[in-house]
This record gives C-alpha cells, structure tokens and sequence, in this order.
C-alpha cells in the first residue's frame, strides 16, 4: 500500500469513526429490539437515477469498519455511468451491520454521486481543450475527503486538500499584507525557510497585478480571478506560459467553454461541490 492510500485510509477512518458516534450514539435500538445479532443478511444497492457513480468503494468500507468479514459482490465500478434500475452492489454480512450501516452508505454515495455526475458535466463540457478542471476548498466540514475525492472519480481534479499543502495568496491575504510583492516576497521566504517544496499561487484582480507578479518572479501560479474571457487572454498574453494559470469567477457550464478555449491551464469552479445535487439511490433487503 502506498503511503498515499494509506494517509487517505487514515483519515477515512477518522471520518467514519466521528459519522458513526454521530449516527449510533448508545445503539441502534430499532435494530437490537428486533434482529437477533446472530442474524445474517444480504443486501443489494439499486440506483434510482441517472449519473456518474460514485463511492462504491468507500461504501465497502464502511462496511468493513463494522465487520471486517462481510462478502461484497461489485456489480458497477466508481466512474461508471449508472442508470435507473441498475444494481451496484450486493452485501453479505450480519443484519445488524447491513442496518446500522445504511444510512451512512446512502448518504456519502448519494453525494458523492452527485458531485462526480456535476464535475462529469463540467469536465466534457471543455472536451477538446487542454484545460483542467479543479474544485475549490468550498466543501462540506468534516465531508472534505469523501467530496473531493468524487470530484477525482467524475474527472475533474483537486486544487489542494486545505491551507496546508499549497500557499494561496489571495485577496486580503494581499491587502492585509500590504501589496502583492511584499506578500510574494514574505511568502517566498517563509517557504525556503521551513518547506521549499511549498508551491505558491496568488490572485491577480488587474493586468497590472499580473505583470507585477511576473516581476516578482517567486510565484508558481497565477489565480486570474473574474477575468472575462477577453480580458483573460491579454492576461495569457503577457504571462507566456512563464508560470501555471487559474482562471476563477463566474464561471459555469453555459460559459465555460468560451474559457478553456483561452489556453488556461486550470479553471477552478466550486459549484462542483457546493451546487452538486445528491442522485436517489437505495439499500434494499433481498
């Protein structure tokens, strides 16, 4: 196992874990009143709507979570296309496990679904283009993980996990600062200090931010926020490839195209998280 997986397994855990004493608090009572624990049963979860599925994978873990020896027969894959009617799994496992378990599958599936079939939309409607579609940190607390990790399944890819793993210098990042090369010069020497490999992007409101980033020289990438298509491309003008470019603002899937077909290296959009629509699935006895 990868140290990546196995840093992701670890937060999953720490997810399931707090939705868990969330959801089961002292016990599951409509259960144990009714289900012998020795009960075994099975399971099958239909889909009720058109979309890109996602969170079968994680839907098998849960499950695991709770009984480490339950049987799951996959039928469909994260990232396939998924229609009314279809099955995409079957479980074999304690009853009490398939019960206590339900909700918390449907609902991360649910999402997670929704989020891939968005981002799905996003990333075909700029087919042809060399543009990338990221999401944002516009996502659900303590839901973080399972979000964007749909985006991935539905083809879209993650701008960064949290404040952590890049330096986003933004609006008032610059302002509080007091001008866009003291925060390039204060952010460059915090990274050389205490985490080079730290890559640093900045907002750009103005042409004349942009040719001043250029003259910094200490950015990775340049986040071209609210720029209208026109505008962006005398932005791309001036920068020539010297640096990664993010386009941002205003931007859906009735405009979209009209900005990957600048050349932008990244468009950000974080509808794709917080307009996504959860897809109707359920978890039914057989």
């Amino acid at each position: 196992m990868s140290k990546a997986v196995s840093h992701f397994d670890e937060r999953l855990n720490k997810l399931l874990k707090a939705a868990f004493e969330e959801d089961l608090g002292e016990g599951d009572h409509s259960t144990l009143a009714l289900i012998p624990a020795s009960t075994k049963g099975k399971a099958v979860l239909k889909i009720k709507q058109d979309g890109i599925l996602a969170g079968v994978e994680i839907a098998e873990k849960i499950f695991r979570f709770r009984e480490p020896g339950i049987i799951f027969h996959l039928n469909k894959k994260d990232g396939e296309t998924m229609q009314a009617g279809d099955k995409a799994f079957t479980v074999e496992a304690s009853v009490h496990t398939i019960l206590t378990c339900e909700r918390l599958v449907l609902n991360c599936m649910q999402r997670m679904s929704g989020i891939a079939t968005l981002t799905h939309e996003y990333v075909e409607a700029i087919r042809g283009y060399s543009s990338k579609i990221l999401d944002t940190r516009k996502t659900t607390p303590g839901f973080r993980l399972l979000e964007k990790e749909a985006v991935c399944i539905g083809g879209g890819m993650n701008h960064r996990l949290g404040l952590f793993d890049m330096m986003m210098l933004k609006d008032n990042h610059i302002d509080y600062c007091g001008g866009i090369g003291r925060a390039l010069d204060k952010a460059y020497e915090y990274a050389q200090k205490y985490k080079p490999t730290l890559k640093i992007e900045i907002e750009a409101r103005s042409l004349e931010d942009v040719q001043e980033v250029l003259a910094s020289g200490k950015a990775n990438r340049i986040l071209l926020d609210n720029f209208d298509p026109p505008r962006l491309r005398e932005a791309l003008t001036l920068i020539q490839k010297k640096i990664e470019t993010e386009a941002s603002g205003g931007i859906n899937l009735t405009n979209i195209r009209e900005y990957a077909a600048t050349g932008v290296d990244y468009i950000s959009v974080g509808a794709l998280i917080h307009q996504a629509r959860s897809l109707d699935l359920s978890l039914k006895a057989v």
